[in-house]
């Protein structure tokens, strides 16, 4: 790995200190168990009257199999409001509330300490009194931990107490902007697009470009010849790629060795998992956000979604504050900045996330439900150096017009052929923008994203190769809206192939360099991915004059070349043809792709548009290089199976009879309403009557069998990965289905109590019986 830190590298080049890892304080997950003779915390909310007894069991056994505060459960449930838990915690320390208003803190102590670690260990110095300096946090558990590196900073100290959001409110008011103007400058200079225009890929380039202009003016046909016989290069290379990714793929499909997925295990405490999400002038899109996101099935206390706005998008401002968000979802303000990108949205509301996993979304995503549990399943598993997982992309409007089809076409043959080849050959990943899952160790080591770089996420799969950090891809899938207009498909792709010249020009600022940070082969799979893609779109005219030939017109390379010459040339173009159309075809056999084999052979208009926007991006990274050109969603978004005709509140189904349940950890959903449930043991046709009803299930396995007491004699298997359109009851097996699978935490296996009944008992459902 490379010595030079971010922090250093600014701090040579006389920048304000980027945020980084803090390596003498560490965040803290759980919070240890109370002293002895400290009141607990619950006892103490519970006598004030503020939760109740059954919220207090309930939130305990939760807090056993997390690694989640206390309060973070209660307030992730709605047990207690955030004014009571706070004054609890004050009363269990012994220590004051703090008050911002009256006592405004002092921007001296928080410039030491560093606004960044304020923000990253939910603590803040706040003011002096005589030589004891106040330190205001939200995490008291937290603070003898911290007490030697604050006393050798601060001298003598003691602590107050402040819910985190007053804490950080306090501490924007001052230094917002101090926050904003470093989320441009995390990434060290030498790994930053920053000051593109003097690198020397970009002096190189543009000597060579003023060559080519001399041999065009001087020869035409010979720099017709010199810029096919290039894109002929960079063709067999990049199809060499994508036909060895397609064997290694389909080959360990057909013989059944694909790498199988981990399933969701049991882990002992599960992690805090922080998803951002980053928005920009989204009026149509926010409230479907917030109930696709509400599908997501993770312990609400151990998830944190931040809604990522600028601070002049009042559009989407408003269409966020019109939408009620749960406990676990907030909206974070990014100030306005020299750049308005993406990465530097990202890298400002990093240190603001609560999780060690940190996850990001786009606008119109709508991920598998059982998404989070899968990711931190895999990372549980997989190997330390893994530090990126890599989730699949597809569309959910495929079928909204011809670009839409093609479009589809495209990401199945990228993510679910090339990607997966790629990785399974050792190459560098170049990542998406979405359904991307990082450590956060790893990410805050390299600096976050590159806040100037429009495809930041290429970019920083580039870097963690280099630092010695692993992607893998993992089959989960996240449906997001296919831009199916021209015009806007053109602009989207001219910044990502605009990212992609940005990404080449950065890395190869030191060609030797690159060759020894990731090796010879990922080196060469660095240039066919960046500067044979960009190749290959820029210069596809020079290819598609092949096709003169095909209708018996003159070809300009005619006479210039041997006939055995021309001959291959155009072999190997048509090959070429039949590679992509064959590998896409393969790529939308899947059920969800029925019927897209038909529109494969018309990708051959649908490129075209990638020439006119490669042409578009190159001359953005001359005129304006960090310029985001923004992609509208809602345009085409559609109602997913699962809020086609939902109503605000599901039917009551009645009870389900369930048999043998598998439990994992918890989820709610607050907006939906899930019917009682009842557990029976496995011999469900003897019968056995719980003593208790349970009024909601944590999470059941992939498979449930149950029978509707409605339909004694009808059994039913749901499963929560199929389609809704595969239960032909419609509606009220979807309801069914959502109540299932997406019902209340209050349901503990342990607390319920089974009555066998005699074995002679009528092979029916028994009968509702009452809670004790």
């Amino acid at each position: 790995m490379n010595p030079e830190t971010p922090a250093n590298k600014a701090e040579q080049d006389g920048l304000p200190r980027p945020l980084g890892r803090v390596p003498y304080l560490t965040p803290v997950a759980a919070a240890p168990e109370p002293r002895r003779g400290r009141k607990p915390l619950g006892q103490i909310l519970v006598e004030r009257g503020d939760l109740s007894a059954d919220d207090l069991v309930r939130a305990t056994q939760m807090r056993a199999r997390e690694q989640a505060r206390f309060g973070d459960i209660l307030l992730a449930h709605d047990m207690v409001s955030e004014a009571a838990l706070y004054a609890a915690l004050s009363v269990q320390f012994g220590v004051e509330l703090a008050d911002f208003a009256a006592h405004p803190p002092d921007v001296r102590l928080i410039d030491q300490f560093g606004t960044d670690r304020c923000l990253r260990f939910g603590m803040m110095p706040w003011r002096r009194i005589g030589k004891v300096t106040v330190i205001a946090t939200a995490r008291p558990d937290d603070f003898d931990r911290h007490r030697d590196v604050l006393e050798a900073q601060f001298g003598a100290v003691r602590f107050a107490v402040s819910s985190e959001s007053a804490l950080q409110k306090a501490l924007l008011s001052s230094r917002k902007r101090s926050l904003a103007a470093a989320a441009e400058i995390r990434v060290a200079t030498h790994e930053s697009c920053r000051d593109i225009k003097k690198m020397p890929a970009i002096r190189l380039i543009s000597g060579f470009a003023l060559m080519l202009v001399a041999l065009g003016i001087a020869s035409p046909r010979g720099l017709f010849l010199v810029l096919t016989l290039w894109a002929v290069l960079t063709l067999v290379a990049n199809s060499g790629l994508k036909l060895a990714a397609a064997i290694l793929r389909f080959s360990v499909v057909g013989r059944g060795e694909a790498r199988a997925q981990p399933d969701v295990v049991p882990i002992g405490r599960l992690p805090t998992v922080s998803i951002m999400v980053p928005l920009f002038k989204e009026r149509e899109i926010a409230g479907r956000l917030v109930r696709r996101l509400s599908r997501i099935e993770y312990p609400r206390e151990l998830l944190d979604i931040c809604l990522v706005v600028e601070e002049d998008d009042t559009i989407t401002q408003a269409a966020v504050a019109a939408t009620r968000l749960p406990r676990w979802m907030r909206m974070i303000v990014v100030p306005r900045g020299r750049v308005k990108t993406k990465p530097r949205a990202l890298n400002y509301a990093l240190d603001f996330c609560r999780g060690s996993i940190i996850g990001v979304y786009d606008a119109e995503d709508a991920p598998a439900a059982d998404q989070i549990s899968r990711v931190v399943s895999h990372f549980d598993q997989c190997a330390p150096n893994v530090a990126c997982l890599q989730g699949v992309l597809d569309f959910y409007n495929s079928h909204t017009n011809w670009l839409s089809r093609c479009f589809t076409v495209e990401y199945a043959t990228w993510f679910r052929v090339v990607l997966p080849g790629l990785e399974r050959m050792g190459l560098v990943v170049p990542l998406g923008g979405t359904t991307l899952f990082f450590r956060r160790d790893a990410l805050e080591e390299l600096g976050g994203w590159d806040a100037h770089n429009v495809t930041e996420d290429a970019d920083l799969g580039i870097r963690l190769a280099r630092h010695g950090y692993r992607t893998e891809l993992i089959d989960t899938v996240t449906q997001e809206e296919a831009n199916c207009r021209w015009w806007p498909w053109v602009k989207q792709r001219s910044r990502w192939l605009k990212g992609y010249g940005m990404t080449w020009a950065v890395h190869m600022r030191d060609p030797v360099k690159l060759w020894r940070d990731l090796g010879a082969w990922r080196f060469f799979g660095v240039q066919c991915l960046f500067l044979g893609t960009l190749s290959q779109f820029v210069l596809a005219p020079a290819l598609w004059s092949f096709w003169l030939v095909m209708f018996g017109l003159p070809h300009p390379l005619r006479g210039m070349l041997p006939d055995w010459a021309f001959i291959l040339l155009g072999a190997t173009f048509l090959a070429s043809e039949v590679l992509t159309i064959s590998v896409g075809i393969l790529a939308v056999a899947r059920h969800e792709h029925k019927g897209l084999w038909r529109w494969v052979p018309t990708l051959h208009l649908y490129f075209p548009l990638g020439t006119l926007a490669a042409l578009k991006g190159l001359g953005e990274i001359i005129t304006k290089p960090y310029y985001w050109d923004k992609t509208a969603h809602g345009l085409h978004d559609i109602a997913l199976p699962f809020e086609e005709d939902a109503p605000a509140q599901l039917p009551h189904t009645g009870p389900l009879l369930l048999i043998n349940p598998v439990l994992i950890p918890p989820l709610s959903p607050p907006e939906l309403a899930p019917a009682p449930l009842q557990l029976v043991t496995g011999r469900a046709r003897k019968g056995a009557v719980p003593r208790k009803t349970a009024q909601g299930l944590d999470h059941a396995a992939a498979r449930l069998t149950y029978l509707a007491p409605a339909e004694a004699a009808t059994r039913r298997t749901l499963d929560k990965d199929a389609p809704f359109d595969h239960y032909p009851q419609g509606w009220a097996i979807a309801a069914e289905q959502r109540a299932t699978f997406t019902a209340a935490v209050s349901f503990d296996i342990t607390h319920v109590t089974i009555t066998p009944q005699p074995d002679d008992a009528p092979d029916e459902p028994p009968e509702n019986s009452d809670p004790p």
